[in-house]
């Protein structure tokens, strides 16, 4: 059975898409939460929005450069893993400050 070359990095592609827009709505989500919490929800917004230009320059610069091989990941794959554990660690805490 014979592999189609072309649909891999097509694939990829498509995931890095996805990935941007969930960014992206997870973003204007934390953002417009974070606006209502006062001095605290407006660091918060600000390291949302940080955040999400380090992610989509990421995702930008990846789909821009998606050789037909892989290659190696290099430092962005760990810096867009930090963005998202940043992006799991503010949505705890703003879960933790709206139950106050």
């Amino acid at each position: 059975m014979s592999r189609d070359p072309g649909l891999q990095p097509e694939r990829t592609v498509l995931a890095w898409r996805r990935t941007a827009l969930t960014v992206t709505i997870v973003t204007a989500l934390a953002t417009r939460l974070a606006l209502i919490g006062g001095t605290v929800g407006g660091v918060v917004a600000v390291l949302s929005v940080a955040g999400w230009i380090a992610a989509v320059l990421i995702i930008y610069r990846r789909t821009a450069t998606i050789p037909p091989a892989p290659g190696a990941p290099g430092r962005v794959v760990p810096l867009l893993a930090l963005v998202t554990i940043g992006y799991a660690l503010m949505g705890l805490l703003l879960i933790a400050t709206s139950l106050l």
